[in-house]
């Protein structure tokens, strides 16, 4: 009968330690995705204004160019699109940026996940092996 016993005691430790580990998997998980939508809505937040100050320089340059004389016209006009330009190119950098930054946070994430995976997956293999040789006892 002391075998029973042992094999009983090594299966509910096992179940113990199995538990904890899923847990911990569940937290790690739902801690990466949270991270994951966090980085997207901060992203967002800077796309948007990246995109609305490059909006609000185009919008002054024009206003400049319908303010210019018609003998200062035509530089106005450059200097507007010259100003456009660069505001755009500002813009896209700030984009390229952010959305770089969250595909980056998705790979650590994603990276999280799948060691949280292993790791639980190597306390289920140890928890198997326990309770197999308590039984062979």
């Amino acid at each position: 009968m002391p075998a029973t016993s042992a094999a009983a005691k090594a299966g509910a430790k096992a179940d113990k330690s199995v538990a904890a580990a899923v847990k911990s998997e569940a937290k790690v998980d739902a801690k990466a995705d949270t991270q994951v939508k966090n980085a997207q809505v901060k992203a967002t937040k800077k796309k948007a204004k990246a995109v609305n100050k490059s909006a609000s320089a185009k919008a002054k340059a024009r206003a400049k160019v319908a303010k210019a004389s018609p003998a200062n016209k035509v530089k106005a006009t450059a200097q507007a699109e010259t100003t456009g330009a660069k505001a755009d190119a500002k813009a896209d950098k700030v984009v390229i940026k952010a959305d770089t930054k969250v595909e980056t946070v998705k790979a650590n994430a994603a990276a999280d996940k799948a060691i949280a995976k292993v790791e639980t997956n190597a306390v289920k293999a140890k928890a198997n092996a326990d309770v197999k040789a308590a039984g062979s006892k």
